[in-house]
């Protein structure tokens, strides 16, 4: 056996790291694509994880509360931006202005319809 040819022992070595590298290769796109969403694919996206909330409301403590519950407090007026707030990982309650969390669900609550 020459060291032209295919059988030979570094042409068999370069051949098993390009496929060593290749199959790393397609592994990284399937973890990729897997993690993707694609609309209307038969894969449903992920759901968004819901977060829970207390809130004091004339000095009583309400909750849990769903973001959307939440959100209806909001909308309601029973809530401002001085009512505090508590939320599993807090350390002690605080005003709502304070709570990113709670500031994005202010910003995504839609204002009163006026008649």
């Amino acid at each position: 056996m020459n060291d032209e040819s295919f059988f030979s022992i570094d042409r068999l070595v370069e051949f098993g790291l390009g496929m060593a590298m290749a199959q790393q290769m397609v592994n990284v796109m399937n973890q990729s694509m897997r993690g993707m969403y694609v609309p209307g694919s038969i894969q449903s996206m992920p759901q968004a994880t819901s977060q829970i909330y207390y809130v004091a409301i004339e000095g009583r403590q309400v909750g849990p509360l769903s973001d959307s519950e939440l959100m209806q407090l909001i909308t309601q007026r029973k809530v401002s931006k001085d009512t505090l707030t508590w939320m599993p990982g807090m350390q002690t309650w605080q005003p709502i202005e304070q709570v990113p969390a709670v500031l994005k669900l202010i910003a995504l609550t839609p204002p009163p319809l006026n008649p």
